[in-house]
């Protein structure tokens, strides 16, 4: 066993200084017979731990992030003989590659389209753009898949211990979508362009983001994939499996809802929250943390039970109505003034009955504009459970125009 874990070390160290290397200056060409040398079947899972030991001992990110493909390249050889993951239908890794193989041949097709579109004359050319159209927007459905990576499979890989791969991909999904942006921009443009202007636009833009789509593809292929099957238990399958559907799916959806075999086992045996916390269907909190949440939600809310009854307001910095703790439990009709008791009246009959989904209002006071609306709510099975006031201040964001990414000490530093 001491031999083993050894062996392991050194191998480890040995990886290390290979990438070392590779970010000192190195040529791939240089780096990657010592690596074969080294180890000719090194494992996915391997290579995210060298990764992720990188990046705790201080290798920035972004540093990771630039040589990325780097890495790939030097692996390549052994990763390529290792076969791909073993999955079943409707299994999220299945589904993944799925995804995959469609993304990969609307890839294929869409650089072929490219080629007619340069290759066209004036008359020809509209035709294969509408084709690249078509195809784009199969492209962007590509948000899907790495949303569920970035919001499902990452943060379970995370309390695994392995955070700077998946932080490193993320980047790069970034990259992605902007390349994608980009282009749709151009779409948009394209009857402007000369032949010339559009080839030029064509090899600059999007033939970059093409390659770099097909290069995630094999990433999480070779990397990824199998790295995440080594590391997941069958339950955290589960509950990415179970959450992907509000996500979503691009080009392809599972055909079948996948059963894993612990699945009785693990209704068996729920988990318990810690002491003190509250089990959410969407987290744990305790009561001092949902008292501040709401709080320091940008809206006044106002919670109405079943039965007509105030039950709960919010006590944030700033309140446009009076509230006072005098008003829990006082029936909601004797909340209002006489001449516009009938309006509340009419919300909370039509709500109980069905009849609406919101109602809204919009007044002026104080030299601010306020958004007042109610919603219903109501418990899974769709019973009335009451009726939530929000009520925020919009006069600001009525003035917003165009876009703010940066913050302003960022803005004040550029």
């Amino acid at each position: 066993m001491t031999e083993l874990i050894n062996n392991r070390a050194y191998r480890q160290e040995q990886l290390k200084q290979i990438i070392m290397d590779l970010h000192s200056g190195k040529t791939v060409d240089e780096v990657k017979e010592r690596f074969a040398a080294l180890l000719k079947d090194v494992g996915a899972t391997e290579i995210a731990q060298l990764e992720q030991t990188l990046i705790d001992e201080g290798l920035p990110e972004e540093e990771v992030k630039r040589l990325c493909d780097v890495h790939v390249q030097v692996f390549q050889d052994s990763l390529d003989i290792t076969p791909s993951p073993e999955s079943i239908p409707g299994h999220p890794v299945h589904t993944m590659r799925l995804e995959n193989e469609a993304l990969g041949k609307v890839i294929a097709r869409l650089k072929v389209v490219l080629d007619e579109v340069v290759a066209a004359n004036d008359e020809e050319r509209p035709r294969h753009i509408d084709e690249w159209k078509r195809l784009h927007r199969q492209l962007c459905e590509v948000e899907k898949h790495y949303s569920r990576k970035e919001n499902l499979l990452f943060p379970i890989l995370e309390r695994n211990g392995i955070s700077g791969p998946s932080s490193v991909m993320w980047s790069l999904h970034d990259d992605i979508r902007a390349g994608l942006k980009e282009i749709s921009a151009l779409l948009d443009s394209v009857a402007s362009l000369s032949a010339a202007e559009l080839k030029g636009q064509i090899e600059a833009k999007v033939r970059p983001v093409l390659e770099e789509m097909d290069s995630m593809i094999y990433k999480e292929e070779k990397i990824l994939l199998p790295m995440s099957l080594e590391t997941l238990s069958e339950d955290e399958w589960l509950a990415i499996a179970k959450e992907s559907d509000d996500i979503g799916y691009t080009l392809v959806k599972p055909e079948v809802e996948w059963q894993p075999e612990r699945s009785s086992k693990l209704a068996a045996a729920p988990k318990q929250a810690p002491e003190g916390y509250l089990e959410l269907p969407t987290g744990l909190l305790t009561l001092k943390e949902i008292q501040l949440i709401f709080n320091h939600l940008p809206v006044d809310i106002t919670f109405v039970d079943k039965d007509n009854v105030v039950r709960y307001f919010s006590a944030g910095p700033e309140r446009f109505f009076t509230r006072t703790k005098a008003v829990i439990g006082r029936r909601v009709e004797r909340c209002h003034p006489p001449e516009s008791v009938h309006v509340v009246t009419k919300i909370v009959e039509d709500f109980k009955a069905g009849k609406r989904d919101v109602a809204e209002f919009w007044i002026r006071m104080k030299g601010q504009l306020l958004h007042i609306r109610y919603f219903p709510v109501r418990d899974e099975a769709g019973e009335y459970m009451g009726v939530l006031e929000v009520t925020q201040n919009i006069t600001r964001i009525q003035e917003l125009k165009g876009e703010k990414r940066l913050l302003d000490e960022e803005e004040t530093e550029a």
